[in-house]
């Protein structure tokens, strides 16, 4: 097989959370142009109608689903409704989630944020995967990817406290271990992806304080655009990472290095 044809998704089924944009929209396209057919889901539906015709422009097979990744059935059917239009589920993206509403010390932090951020960031993931999971042992094959952050493997309080936040993606992290080994002899391969600061909704990024400190904070001194995710996610969808599994890829311009 050549380099060309170990990074090819032609023909395959990709279900992407929050797609409406950043990088669930980088991660779509990603797919769209390796000729993926993709299911795209998000709360947000102006901009997963965006998307939706980003993905159509690029001559792919796009379905749309508006929905709560916190709400399990919604969840569920926009899943059986994804195999039922393509025949079959190759490639799960979990990559929806949200930051702490209000960035505070614990002892300040309120019940309704925590449980919110927890609700999106953790248990959406648990949701899509689990649903996901089901094809893919029936089918015998499939690729499960979390987005997880830079914040998973290590405290943010040197820049901003996000507690909820950091809580939720150490657990996308590690239950990526765990789905990683339970799944291993049934040739599905799960990673996850750890960014670092991408200009996306999930940051003032209008603030110019904030653009500042944090260019400050990465080594590489900018900020990545979301479609720099595009190569991780082809690599972790197709088979040039067949035997990659249980990975916490970070992809922070040096932050974790430090």
């Amino acid at each position: 097989m050549s380099a060309h044809d170990i990074f090819d998704v032609r023909g395959r089924a990709a279900f992407v959370t929050g797609a409406a944009g950043g990088l669930g929209r980088a991660m779509a396209e990603a797919m769209a142009e390796g000729g993926a057919k993709v299911a795209a889901f998000d709360i947000d539906a102006a901009g997963l109608a965006e998307t939706a015709a980003a993905l159509r422009g690029l001559g792919a097979e796009a379905i749309t689903f508006i929905g709560d990744v916190a709400d399990e059935t919604a969840v569920e059917a926009a899943v059986a409704a994804t195999i039922d239009a393509f025949g079959s589920l190759d490639i799960l993206f979990a990559n929806a989630g949200v930051g702490d509403p209000e960035p505070a010390l614990l002892h300040e932090y309120s019940t309704a944020n925590w449980n919110r951020v927890v609700a999106i960031n953790l248990q959406g993931v648990f949701y899509a995967a689990r649903a996901a999971l089901r094809q893919m042992v029936k089918q015998g094959h499939g690729k499960v990817i979390a987005t997880a952050s830079m914040w998973g493997l290590a405290g943010s309080s040197s820049v901003f406290p996000l507690p909820a936040y950091n809580a939720t993606k150490g657990a996308v992290v590690n239950l990526t271990r765990e789905l990683a080994l339970q799944y291993a002899e049934r040739n599905i391969q799960v990673n996850a992806i750890c960014p670092g600061f991408f200009r996306t909704r999930l940051g003032p990024y209008d603030d110019p304080e904030f653009v500042a400190a944090i260019t400050a904070f990465t080594p590489m001194k900018r900020i990545a655009e979301p479609e720099e995710i595009k190569g991780t996610a082809l690599y972790l969808a197709s088979s040039a990472s067949d035997f990659v599994t249980g990975l916490a890829l970070v992809i922070d311009g040096g932050c974790m290095a430090k």
